[in-house]
Formats: C-alpha cells, sequence, structure tokens
C-alpha cells in the first residue's frame, strides 16, 4: 500500500526547514544556510543530523538528488511531487494551529 502525505505528519521542525528549503534546488551546505535563515537561528543543524535527514527523505522519496551540470562534487537536492504535498499539507496544519489557538491563547494571557 503506497503511503499518502497525510501518512509523514506531523514532521519535526527540522525536517519542515529543510523541505523549505528545497523550494528551489540546493547542496547540502546551502540548505544548512538556508534553514538557519529561514528559521532565524532556531534551527541549526550539523552535517551529520543533516546528511542523516536527507538519506531518510530521499529513501521515503521526498526528495531526490538533482543534477546539476556545474559541479559534480556536490550533491544537489530537490522536492518530489510527493514532498511538495508533504510540505503543503504541514503548512496549513501549522497554520490551522495557530489560528484556531490565538482566540484562546489572548485569553490565557488575560488580554
Amino acid at each position: 500500500m503506497t503511503k499518502q502525505p497525510e501518512d509523514f505528519l506531523p514532521l519535526s521542525q527540522a525536517t519542515y526547514y529543510i523541505l523549505l528549503s528545497l523550494r528551489e534546488v540546493r547542496h547540502g551546505y546551502a540548505i544548512m544556510q538556508d534553514v538557519e535563515t529561514v528559521s532565524r537561528g532556531e534551527v541549526t543543524m550539523g552535517p551529520g543530523t543533516l546528511y542523516g535527514a536527507l538519506g531518510k527523505l530521499e529513501k521515503q522519496h521526498i526528495i531526490e538528488k538533482a543534477m546539476i551540470q556545474d559541479d559534480d562534487r556536490r550533491k544537489y537536492y530537490q522536492l518530489t511531487l510527493l514532498g511538495k504535498d508533504i510540505l503543503h499539507l504541514e503548512y496549513k496544519r501549522l497554520k490551522s494551529l495557530v489560528e484556531n489557538s490565538t482566540q484562546l491563547i489572548k485569553q490565557i494571557e488575560g488580554e
């Protein structure tokens, strides 16, 4: 039975940012830099963590290696269609969490 995009949710914070960084084709070091930038320094990862995650995501067919002509030393990655679907669903899930709880959190804070 083929896994559906929903089966991969929820994503870890690090995985979410890795997929988000692959909005364009990138190599590993560029992914690490982008994750740190986009997360405003909340998520930093070393090469071991990153490449472990990339290997797992590739096995799950969420990302794939991209063919780049100018540099054969580096491995470049891109989202698959499944990866795009997962990222979009996770975004909607997180957005819904925040929207559904905003008023309640304000009540708790006494605003």
